[in-house]
C-alpha cells in the first residue's frame, strides 16, 4: 500500500474528525457526522495496521480515533453525584445482606470471650501463665487505663483507627481462605476475655466495662462485620448456587469490597470515641451512652436503611456498566 497516497486521500476527513472531536457545541447533524467519520477513520486505520503494521501514519490515526471516541461516548459520571445511591442504597443493602453471618459471628465472639474470661478471672493457674502477680497487677492499675490516655487524642485516634481498618479490610480480603477470618475473630475474642478475665479477679470488673464500653459496642460490631463479609465470599466459593463460582466470588466479592469502605467510617467514628471520648473527664454515663448511640445508629443504618435498599431491588453490588459484562446462566 502507498501509505503517501493515502494521506492524501484522506488528510481532509482526518482533520474534519479532529476538528468535529474538538468542537464542545456539536448540533445532531455535526453528532451523526462526528460517528460517521470515526467508522471511515477506523476502517482506515485497520487498512494502514494490516498492511503496514505499526507505523507513524497510523499511530497518528489513532490519536484522533481516541479523541473522537472520547467525544461521543462521554466521561463517567461525577463522582459527587453517585455518592446519595452509594449511601442511600448500595452500602446499606450490602450490610444488610450479611445481618446474620454478623448476628452469629458476635454470638460466637461472645461465647468464647466469656468462657476465657470465666476461665482467666477464677484459674490461679491460668493468671500465673499470663505473667506475674508485679506484671498483672501493673497491668490492672496502670496499663490498661493508661493505654487510651498514654498517646496525644487526635494521634492516637488516627493509629486505633488505621489499624482497625486495616484488620477488618484483611478479614474481607483474605475471607476467601476460610481458615483466616475465624482464626483472627478467635484470637480477638481470647484477647478480650482473658484481659477481662484478669481485671475481673483482681476486682477490676467495673474498670473493664466501662473503657471497653464507649468504643468497644461500635469497633467490635464493625470487626464482627468485616468477619462476616470476609466469611460471605468464601461461602460464595462454597456454594455459588445457579452462578458459576468465578462469578459469584467477582459479585459478592464486589458488594463486600463496598463493605469495607463502609466500614472505614464506622471505624473513625469508634476511633474518635477510643481517643477523645473514652478517656475523657465526661461521666460515664454519658460515655456509655454516646457509644451505645453510636451502635444504634450503625444497627438503625444496617438493618432498617439497608432492608429497605433490598427491598427496593437492591442488593449492594455494583451497577452493570460499572461491573462489567456478565455471562448468562440457566436458573
Amino acid at each position: 500500500m502507498d501509505l503517501d497516497a493515502l494521506r492524501s486521500a484522506r488528510e481532509e476527513e482526518w482533520q474534519r474528525l479532529d476538528a468535529l472531536a474538538a468542537d464542545r457545541r456539536l448540533d445532531g447533524r455535526g453528532s451523526d457526522e462526528l460517528i460517521l467519520r470515526y467508522q471511515d477513520g477506523a476502517a482506515d486505520l485497520s487498512t494502514i495496521t494490516t498492511t503496514a503494521g505499526a507505523v507513524p501514519l497510523g499511530d497518528r490515526l489513532s490519536v484522533s480515533l481516541s479523541r473522537a471516541r472520547m467525544r461521543f461516548t462521554g466521561t463517567g459520571r461525577n463522582v459527587v453525584s453517585q455518592l446519595p445511591g452509594f449511601f442511600l442504597l448500595q452500602l446499606p443493602a450490602a450490610l444488610y445482606r450479611v445481618r446474620w453471618w454478623t448476628f452469629w459471628i458476635a454470638l460466637g465472639s461472645a461465647v468464647v470471650a466469656t468462657a476465657y474470661g470465666a476461665w482467666s478471672a477464677n484459674d490461679p493457674a491460668v493468671q500465673a501463665a499470663l505473667g506475674n502477680s508485679n506484671d498483672l497487677k501493673q497491668l490492672v492499675d496502670r496499663d490498661f487505663t493508661g493505654y487510651y490516655s498514654e498517646n496525644p487524642a487526635a494521634s492516637f485516634t488516627s493509629q486505633v483507627w488505621t489499624n482497625n481498618a486495616f484488620i477488618a479490610a484483611q478479614c474481607i480480603a483474605f475471607g476467601i481462605l476460610g481458615f483466616y477470618v475465624p482464626y483472627v475473630l478467635l484470637q480477638n475474642a481470647m484477647n478480650v476475655g482473658l484481659t477481662g478475665g484478669i481485671l475481673i479477679g483482681y476486682g477490676r470488673a467495673d474498670t473493664f466495662f466501662l473503657y471497653i464500653a464507649p468504643h468497644g459496642l461500635l469497633e467490635l460490631t464493625s470487626v464482627f462485620v468485616a468477619g462476616a463479609a470476609g466469611m460471605r465470599v468464601f461461602w460464595a466459593w462454597i456454594s455459588p448456587g445457579a452462578r458459576t463460582r468465578g462469578q459469584a466470588l467477582a459479585e459478592d466479592g464486589r458488594a463486600m469490597f463496598i463493605i469495607a469502605v463502609g466500614l472505614t467510617i464506622s471505624l473513625f467514628v469508634s476511633g474518635i470515641l477510643e481517643g477523645f471520648v473514652t478517656p475523657s473527664n465526661l461521666p460515664w454515663p454519658v460515655k456509655i451512652g454516646l457509644g451505645a448511640l453510636a451502635l444504634a445508629a450503625f444497627l438503625f443504618y444496617m438493618i432498617v436503611i439497608g432492608g429497605r435498599a433490598v427491598r427496593a431491588g437492591e442488593t449492594g453490588e455494583l451497577d452493570p456498566f460499572a461491573a462489567g459484562a456478565r455471562r448468562i446462566i440457566a436458573d
